[in-house]
């Protein structure tokens, strides 16, 4: 049955769902949405104290109090605080309670491995028995209540079962992307410091062999090197999929093969029970300082928010064989592959491959394979799809797919129509998903059903979230209008703080806009109401749905000993939605040539990670700058996209003839 599409007055194009997906939906008009969201709004203590209730707590909060909020710095100290005093546990609610209620025997995880043809599943109950007794040997080699441990690992089932016996016994854990370099791995490392290292020998990505343990060793070196500090374990899953044993370097007494010591403890582990508040885990996000942010989120107000998001934006039900495409490196590993399905007992999909390999059909070989219900991915993973044409799309069913999501970045229109309706044959509605690392979960999105869908936007505020659209000295704007995308009150899911920088918290999300929460995000409200995100306006680029500071970037070019000054700037990328162009000042002397490009490219790559390689290197003579001395990214944006006939003026500059330079430089 397919969407109905409905065209406006204006032409904009309205993809409304069928009237068979409504019977059925969890909500199915905007009416009961706007009742929904009112309550939300007019009584937050009330409405999300309500929908906690449905989880298991060994005690409840003040319900007439469910949370206290300021998030003025005029007022003082920024501080949020849902559910305090209430007892729960996530991990409990996740896994155990499902078991208890008589369904350990439904599938939790479905795991596909790299190459076609390799595939596990556990139960809730198996799952229960792995999570159990990794917690029990975390406990054991003296890991307790407030402890780090830190993970970095690819897409096994270890990784998920590695978060949840972390919070099963209290302890915060720190999951690094299996795709940063060593120094980074070491920078995020020191920045927690952990006594334990969650890890795997190696990953197959594709056709590509990645020692991850090689990169682990390198990174540990570097703790003791730089900052003084040591973990005294390093628990290593042994992937003989990807590489043998004899091939993984290994130190003694430190370095312990899960495979060896984790199945020996019992199946049985007690549950710590933790204030609503108490930290759940930490995740290190690019700043624009060039030191990564350890975002930290607490346990009940993330546990309530992203089931409740999962379950309403996905029209989840029971049965339902979900599967997200992200990395558990990344925010949408954490609120939407593990945690926020689990809690709604869902089964989910792992895959530890690439869209692409072995063909660019292999996701909805997999869809297939599964019978997959919803799919989750980023408009990078799409675009790059569409370009592989219709054909490796249609030559599978997809006849099980009945919603589909994004996420990520702005899904620009056109891949949204491909997405809709040649993977979704145009029956799918789809879950187009605006949210943070820092929000926890989703904050602006579609509720499949209840609301006709335009391709670009993420519509509508889901329950309790309460935008604002700013003008540049804070005044909130009415109707339709563009400028900062803001909150004026918080929600359960927002973080906390920044790890041993509260300051800088307050500094980055509420001074820049005196009273609300400052996304970082400009944004587009039109005369429906619906929102349009129009990108990063900090220094912060989104690569494939990375966040990446610039500042982190120009360190790594400017630590090549030839390179003398960096600057880097977000361009439009076709696949990738920003691409990163850097331009660089080499020292005095220094020829220009392709290999040193080559070099500098590779610098990136090795200090933070293949995805931050630069997409293109513009030689620099020098940079734009003021006479203060700040670099004029504007003028560079309009540069490295090619829009030399509107550079605004560019008299403030401390020398102008530099931007002439670059210019010159451009073809170079």
């Amino acid at each position: 049955m397919e969407a109905e599409c409905v065209v406006a007055d204006d032409a904009e194009e309205l993809f409304d769902a069928s009237e068979t997906f409504k019977k059925s939906a969890l909500l199915s008009s905007r009416e009961q949405y706007a009742a929904l969201y009112k309550n939300s709004v007019d009584d937050p203590d009330g409405f999300w104290s309500h929908t906690a209730s449905q989880f298991f707590w060994k005690s409840k909060w003040e319900e007439s109090k469910a949370h206290t909020e300021n998030l003025d710095v005029r007022k003082g100290e920024i501080r949020v605080e849902w559910f305090k005093g209430g007892c729960t546990n996530i991990c409990y609610n996740a896994v155990d309670r499902h078991v208890e209620a008589g369904r350990g025997d439904d599938v939790a995880l479905l795991w596909e491995g790299n190459d076609p043809g390799f595939d596990m599943k556990l139960t809730y109950k198996e799952l229960l028995d792995r999570v159990c007794q990794l917690s029990n040997y975390l406990l054991a080699v003296g890991i307790k209540k407030g402890d780090t441990v830190a993970i970095y690992m690819p897409m096994l089932l270890e990784l998920p079962i590695a978060m949840l016996a972390c919070a099963r016994i209290g302890a915060v854990h720190s999951v690094v992307f299996a795709g940063f370099s060593a120094e980074s791995l070491a920078q995020r490392i020191l920045d927690c410091k952990p006594k334990v290292l969650l890890t795997t020998s190696g990953v197959k990505r594709g056709p590509k062999l990645i020692k991850l343990k090689e990169i682990v060793d390198d990174a540990l070196n570097r703790c003791v090197q730089e900052g003084g500090h040591s973990v005294d374990y390093c628990l290593t899953y042994d992937n003989k999929l990807a590489i043998k044993r004899e091939d993984t370097p290994w130190k003694e007494k430190r370095d312990v093969w899960w495979q060896d010591v984790v199945p020996n403890y019992p199946t049985d582990c007690p549950v710590e029970w933790v204030d609503a508040e108490d930290p759940l885990f930490l995740l290190y996000t690019s700043g624009s300082t060039g030191k990564p942010k350890g975002v930290l989120h607490t346990t009940g107000g993330y546990m309530v928010y992203t089931a409740t998001t999962f379950k309403h934006a996905f029209d989840y039900h029971d049965g339902d064989v979900y599967w997200c495409t992200a990395d558990c490196g990344w925010i949408t590993g954490h609120s939407y592959v593990t945690y926020g399905p689990l809690l709604n007992k869902a089964t989910v999909l792992i895959f530890e491959g690439v869209p692409n390999y072995p063909d660019a059909g292999r996701c909805w070989e997999i869809v297939d394979k599964y019978h997959v219900t919803i799919f989750y991915t980023a408009p990078t993973a799409i675009r790059a799809l569409m370009r592989s044409g219709d054909e490796p799309v249609k030559r599978h069913s997809r006849k099980s797919l009945r919603v589909l999501g994004s996420v990520g970045e702005p899904i620009n229109p056109s891949a949204w129509r491909w997405y809709f309706e040649v993977v979704g044959d145009s029956r799918c509605p789809i879950a187009d998903t605006w949210w943070q690392t820092e929000t926890g979960g989703f904050m602006i999105t579609p509720l499949p059903g209840c609301w006709p869908l335009k391709p670009g936007s993420a519509t509508l505020p889901f329950f309790g979230v309460q935008p604002a659209v700013v003008d540049e000295n804070g005044k909130e704007l009415d109707g339709e209008c563009t400028g900062f995308l803001c909150m004026k009150a918080s929600w359960p899911g927002i973080f906390r703080s920044l790890y041993g920088d509260h300051a800088r918290y307050e500094t980055t999300y509420f001074a820049p806009f005196k009273g609300f929460y400052f996304s970082g995000d400009g944004c587009r409200r039109d005369k429906d109401g619906y929102y349009w995100l129009t990108g990063r306006v900090d220094d912060v680029i989104n690569v494939s749905g990375h966040r990446i500071g610039t500042a982190e970037v120009e360190s790594a070019l400017v630590a090549h000993p030839l390179a003398a000054e960096a600057a880097v700037v977000g361009i439009d990328h076709e696949v990738k939605g920003q691409g990163i162009y850097a331009f660089v000042t080499l020292n005095e002397g220094v020829e220009y040539t392709a290999d040193l490009k080559s070099s500098l490219i590779s610098t990136v790559r090795c200090q933070i990670g293949a995805f931050a390689a630069p997409d293109a290197i513009h030689w620099a003579p020098g940079l734009p700058k003021t006479r203060s001395g700040k670099i004029m990214r504007r003028i560079l944006r309009k540069i490295a996209s090619k829009q030399l006939d509107d550079l605004g003026d560019i008299s403030t500059l401390a020398d102008p003839g530099v931007v002439a330079q670059l210019i010159e430089f451009t073809e170079k």
